[in-house]
């Protein structure tokens, strides 16, 4: 169990973040690494304990793993002047025996007259502003002109893509929904009109064919010449028609 090194546990974060709301509980969470090849028991604790609800405030860290602690601050019914807060937390970390069981971690671990070597870690509480929603797009901005690029800020990244993917989708809409450029679109349409005024065409002329049969079906003395030229240039012209 010879361990000569002080720092037994790694604590991460050593300032403890809340993001202060009134009347809502709010929790953040800490990490114990240990880096050693003993088991460490540690303990936590606060100036404010009525304040605070720690799980677990007490335990043991296997060698070369880390454990999470979470610390749950109860609703506050006043905001704190200036958002300022004078709470302090403290971990206290002992070498303990192999086997040694989490209900065995008790204060007398951490006492001078236990005659064990403990390490403790003091951790400051603030209290920070609740992130506030995305603010709207405004409106009225310059056709062509460019966001500002930042490196600090992860939303500008955002914006700049969903940028070039909705230049992207104009242009798309622009060239019409199957690729076509503007040119090709209009040649489509005019040879679409085309080709419904030849269709009503057709229809017109079989509309006349059939009237000329059933004036034909109505004489009795046959077919004159006159009438079977006409039906002869009538079929010319919806072969015609049919070809286009």
């Amino acid at each position: 169990m010879g361990s000569n090194s002080m720092e037994l546990l790694g604590i991460e974060p050593l300032e403890l973040q809340f993001p202060f709301e009134l009347k809502k509980q709010i929790s953040c969470s800490m990490q114990l690494t240990n880096r050693t090849d003993d088991y460490i028991g540690f303990k936590v604790k606060t100036t404010s304990p009525k304040k605070y609800c720690v799980r677990p405030n007490s335990g043991i860290v296997p060698p070369r793993s880390t454990s999470d602690v979470i610390v749950t601050m109860q609703a506050q019914k006043e905001e704190p002047l200036d958002m300022q807060c004078k709470d302090k937390f403290l971990v206290q970390s002992v070498i303990v025996a192999e086997g040694t069981l989490p209900k065995d971690i008790t204060g007398d671990l951490f006492t001078k007259q236990s005659g064990n070597v403990v390490d403790e870690v003091k951790l400051k509480v603030v209290y920070v502003p609740p992130p506030k929603p995305p603010s709207p797009v405004r409106e009225g901005s310059e056709e062509g002109s460019s966001p500002r690029p930042s490196l600090s800020d992860g939303s500008t990244l955002n914006y700049q893509e969903t940028t070039r993917e909705s230049d992207e989708a104009a242009i798309k809409a622009q060239k019409g929904q199957e690729g076509f450029t503007p040119e090709t679109s209009a040649l489509i349409s005019k040879l679409t009109e085309e080709r419904n005024s030849a269709i009503q065409q057709n229809n017109k002329l079989r509309e006349e064919l059939d009237l000329v049969r059933r004036e034909l079906s109505k004489q009795n003395d046959g077919f004159s010449l006159v009438v079977v030229a006409v039906i002869a240039l009538l079929g010319i012209l919806l072969g015609f028609i049919m070809k286009r």
